[in-house]
């Protein structure tokens, strides 16, 4: 049974004076895109009537097959609590349908729904608690992001020394006040790095709730006259950003990865959901690390992981066991980072951790000593790889991964590779400041 039903909303709205709605949905980049309808027509976007043009959505269709419907997600419904009292604004995520009433393949909403019915057929529920590191920058006099911050925070500081405590204490009061349970929030090792951790869901209400922290983050932030960006390494010389993504398995009630009798406490299929996920981690890597950029915060030195090994007992491998036993055992993926498309990096994950489970595959021994510090021999011997170097080593690995490729869909993989390829030639045949100081007056 949903938590509303149509009729709930009617007058929710009716009682809140919300005069606009906002029909979200989610591009193949992970880009939030809305169509705005006024509270006349909610009746109709409920019926599932209301249509968009899929043509002008970056990697949805071509212009002769472009009509396409939102079906809204009835649970989503949220109002903004930063608008304003009289005609509020609220919004309803959607599902992206075609005209015949089937899902459009090319949703990343429904490609994580279509896993997720998989793991439920097995018996199994997938929890997910993401933690999201931002930057906040100063705006220049027209507004415009800058890479300029005043402060020299570091990781846990307080305030005087953390200037964007105030905007974080607004964006931590909005979200609650939009049914977020915050665990946690505090500065980060970088200058102007933030983190704000909420609470453990299922997938998909997690996916939808990063897109709609996301949201938040960036319109509290500007009302504080800063920026908010989730780029993965927006400044040379100190930490990226990520977005370390903790899961679990449950069947019945019971957190399938405990195993009090296991080897550190863990069940056979928490290691074999282990082995799935480092199977497949260079296929995913351009869904969990899509940009060019996202490869300057992967290179060794700034704690990012870039060496594919687990362990219980260090932060260097790319997946690490938390501590914590019984119904919070769970495995947390450190590479993804906070531009990944989140419908998709949950799919994959899941995806790669069932074929690990379906195929009782096993992980190689766990590496608990400081991979940074090992030697190249070392780590040959150990049998510890690299995620790709670039994205267009990760594209490479994603069209060399048919079982990645196959849980995106021939629809989407194509488009994605697609685009990602125009974005690696862009940025390949720039000529770059660096380049000019470098060569210009020597060569």
């Amino acid at each position: 049974m949903g938590k509303y039903t149509k009729q709930d909303i009617m007058n929710l709205v009716e009682e809140n004076d919300v005069e606009f709605i906002r029909l979200q949905f989610t591009d193949i980049f992970g880009t939030l895109k809305n169509v705005a309808i006024t509270a006349s027509q909610l009746q109709k976007a409920m019926d599932n009537k209301c249509m968009f043009d899929g043509s002008s959505i970056e990697g949805f269709v071509r212009i002769e097959e472009s009509d396409m419907y939102l079906y809204p997600d009835l649970d989503t419904f949220e109002m903004f609590p930063w608008r304003p009292q009289q005609g509020k604004v609220a919004r309803l995520i959607c599902d992206v349908y075609r005209p015949d009433g089937t899902p459009f393949e090319g949703d990343p909403r429904y490609i994580l729904k279509k896993v997720l019915k998989e793991a439920s057929d097995m018996g199994y529920t997938f929890k997910v608690g993401p933690e999201c590191e931002f930057f906040l920058f100063h705006t220049d006099d027209n507004g415009a992001p800058t890479t300029t911050t005043h402060e020299k925070g570091g990781y846990f500081d307080l305030g005087p020394l953390d200037l964007g405590e105030n905007a974080r204490r607004d964006m931590i009061l909005v979200l609650e006040e939009m049914g977020f349970e915050i665990e946690a929030s505090h500065h980060e090792v970088a200058p102007a790095q933030h983190e704000i951790d909420f609470k453990y869901e299922d997938a998909l209400k997690t996916a939808d709730n990063i897109m709609t922290f996301k949201l938040v983050v960036r319109t509290i932030a500007k009302r504080h006259g800063l920026h908010a960006t989730f780029m993965p390494k927006p400044k040379f010389g100190i930490n990226g950003s990520g977005m370390h993504v903790n899961m679990s398995l449950s069947k019945d009630g019971k957190n399938i990865f405990d195993d009090p009798n296991g080897e550190l406490g863990l069940s056979e299929d928490a290691y074999h959901f282990i082995a799935g996920l480092m199977k497949h981690i260079q296929g995913m890597a351009a869904i969990t690390n899509p940009l060019v950029n996202s490869y300057k915060r992967l290179v060794p030195g700034y704690e990012a992981p870039v060496y594919v090994a687990w362990s219980a007992k260090n932060r260097s491998p790319l997946i690490r066991i938390p501590a914590s036993r019984g119904a919070s055992s769970r495995i947390e993926l450190r590479c993804p980072d906070p531009a990944a498309n989140p419908y998709l990096t949950l799919a994959v994950c899941l995806a790669a951790g069932l074929d690990g489970i379906k195929n009782k595959l096993t992980p190689p021994k766990s590496v608990d000593m400081n991979i940074f510090t090992m030697t190249k021999e070392e780590k040959e011997t150990a049998g510890i790889t690299s995620l790709p170097g670039s994205l267009e080593e990760a594209i490479n690995a994603l069209e060399a991964d048919p079982f990645i490729l196959n849980v995106l869909g021939e629809h989407l993989s194509t488009k994605y590779v697609e685009a990602k390829k125009d974005e690696w030639d862009a940025y390949r045949t720039q000529v770059t400041e660096w380049e000019v100081d470098e060569y210009l007056y020597k060569i």
